[in-house]
């Protein structure tokens, strides 16, 4: 690929270290110990999606604040060979030596072909794929509990319903999805025990036609609280707030696209895991390899409440969330049955955040209508 086109990448282009020298005097012992580094950034879609891209471009664009940083990136980049041929141009064109691959595809076999190539090079994937007994150091996973965010929304879907209907709309029954139908299921069903939750997969993570269609299938069906989890929740936002619908949003904040409809949202804190993996780095320390956090490690947060939002609405969900961030709280706790009436988890067991049972989970619960 010609240079001139690799150039394009440096639209989140950081400081240089010479002038982060200058410009930041009384820099700490620590901070002057840092080597410089060249982090690269590769998006499956737009940076300004409203969504997950968007997500990551912004813990990016914290990151590349920090003195010594140079950063480079490239997006739109399909989970095929074309984001091997990325990689490769930012660690021999850029010198970058730190790589964020943020596409749940691009694991495998992309990062672990370009790794096997560059065992100098840090990769960091957003997922839970890392496996210590399979995958070399230089490779790290992180991810969020954003399930329990998605709980959070379930209550203020349970409060704000009023056909006891709700949606989700979805684009693989992976089990990171799965788990968010779950935690949105059950934290509405914690509020109204007969509420129904309507799931639509799409097939892939960015069908905006598909997304559109379902939202006004549902709509046509009596929900009137939605959900989702693809790539970028924009359309389905603004099509549910065209129904008149009510709508929790997922990744960022999608507020400003209906703001009249806009509950409240389950979004990413990625800054948090980036500073781990980008101080691992420039200091020497050993690669985080398995990276996990939720609501009290500062990787998820909420979306502030729409002012349609009841005060008892927020009183329950406040209540959960101060209990969550004391761990206080969990949401897979038996007895729990899935759609089909067998029993998944038994009563008086629970299932911690931690637990990587969880990042196997292959069933809907009992309310949610759909199959896997």
């Amino acid at each position: 690929m010609a240079m001139a086109q690799w150039n394009r990448r440096t639209w989140i282009k950081g400081v240089g270290a010479s002038g982060a020298t200058l410009a930041l005097g009384g820099l700490s012992e620590l901070a002057l110990a840092q080597k410089n580094l060249t982090i690269g950034m590769i998006y499956v879609g737009p940076k300004d999606d409203f969504g997950y891209n968007q997500s990551h471009y912004e813990a990016a664009s914290e990151i590349r604040k920090m003195p010594g940083i140079k950063m480079v990136g490239e997006e739109n980049v399909p989970e095929t060979q074309s984001v091997q041929k990325a990689m490769q141009g930012m660690i021999s064109q850029d010198g970058a030596t730190l790589l964020f691959p943020t596409s749940f595809g691009y694991f495998n076999p992309h990062i672990l072909e370009v790794a096997k190539k560059n065992p100098d090079v840090r990769f960091a994937h957003c997922g839970g794929m890392w496996d210590a007994s399979k995958h070399p150091k230089s490779v790290s996973s992180f991810f969020g509990y954003i399930d329990e965010c998605q709980y959070l929304n379930g209550v203020i879907a349970g409060h704000m319903t009023k056909s006891k209907k709700i949606g989700f709309i979805a684009a693989k029954p992976i089990p990171q999805v799965l788990r968010n139908i779950n935690a949105f299921t059950l934290g509405a069903r914690s509020v109204k025990p007969d509420i129904t939750c309507s799931v639509i997969f799409t097939g892939d993570w960015s069908m905006p036609v598909k997304e559109a269609e379902a939202t006004n299938s549902l709509a046509d069906q009596g929900v009137d609280v939605f959900t989702m989890h693809v790539d970028g929740p924009k359309v389905i936002v603004e099509t549910a707030a065209k129904r008149g619908k009510f709508v929790c949003g997922y990744h960022a904040s999608q507020a400003k696209l209906a703001p009249n409809a806009y509950l409240t949202g389950a979004e990413w804190n990625w800054v948090t895991p980036y500073k781990q993996i980008v101080d691992a780095a420039r200091t020497g320390k050993p690669h985080p390899n398995f990276l996990r956090g939720g609501l009290k490690e500062g990787f998820v947060k909420t979306s502030p409440y729409g002012a349609m939002v009841s005060e008892g609405a927020r009183k329950n969900a406040d209540a959960i969330k101060a209990a969550m961030l004391k761990d206080e709280f969990e949401i897979f706790k038996g007895e729990i049955k899935d759609n089909t009436g067998k029993v998944v988890i038994a009563k008086g067991a629970t299932i911690k955040q931690i637990d990587p049972v969880l990042e196997g989970m292959n069933y809907l619960v009992e309310g949610v209508i759909g199959s896997v």
